[in-house]
């Protein structure tokens, strides 16, 4: 039961059902779900340990806010870790890796065909996980675990149809693909060089996308 309530509220999460700075009202989950508070206090613990809510004193949970502040180290952290994986995954053994990333970006191109934002950020997830555990280093593995979850969030609205990105959506997910294809073939080659620059490019693109989207809300 507390998986299944994780899954539902982290969507909720992800898709900003439940918006950045909202207080979860567990009263009204444990309804809506028909579940015991118990299960959806566990989900609620899990989800705070990926920094997805925060446990407040006397409030309870609160979905975690998204900041510029918070967004740019966000995207600082995962500029340094991908780029420390690359440089242990090209001395690895990396062929069952090479598959699933390759797996993974097929069912993303299947989420793009049908235009389906949050399968689009699950695949996008697994991909990039794939491509963390090639590098072989448990601490750097869950680093980037933990980043990425709370990332979803921001690539829910980057693949999504409902802001202002929309109107270049297209480019966007070839884009995406382009730069996912260029890492397999690099990491392939063991080409660090190769690998490092479609990194920076990769995240470089999505978080002009993000900064775009938070200061046209803003303003």
């Amino acid at each position: 039961l507390a998986g299944r309530a994780y899954d539902i509220i982290q969507e909720k999460i992800i898709t900003m059902v439940l918006e950045p700075g909202q207080h979860v009202d567990e009263k009204q989950l444990v309804q809506e779900l028909e579940i015991g508070r118990t299960p959806v206090r566990e989900a609620l613990l899990r989800l705070a340990s990926e920094c997805l809510v925060e446990a407040q004193p006397n409030r309870g949970f609160v979905v975690k806010p998204l900041t510029l502040q918070s967004i740019k180290a966000m995207f600082e952290a995962l500029h340094i870790l991908d780029h420390g994986a690359a440089t242990l995954a090209i001395h690895q053994n990396t062929s069952a890796h090479l598959a699933l990333m390759q797996d993974a970006q097929q069912a993303f191109e299947q989420a793009m065909e049908k235009n389906d934002a949050l399968s689009l950020v699950w695949t996008n997830h697994a991909f990039h996980m794939h491509f963390a555990r090639s590098c072989g280093n448990s601490y750097l593995i869950r680093a980037l675990e933990n980043v990425r979850c709370e990332a979803n969030r921001l690539a829910y609205l980057s693949f999504g149809e409902k802001t202002e990105l929309a109107g270049d959506l297209l480019e966007h997910y070839q884009s995406v693909c382009r730069e996912h294809w260029q890492m397999i073939e690099y990491l392939e080659r063991k080409d660090l060089s190769g690998l490092k620059k479609t990194i920076e490019t990769h995240i470089r693109s999505f978080q002009r996308r993000i900064v775009i989207y938070l200061t046209s809300s803003i303003s």
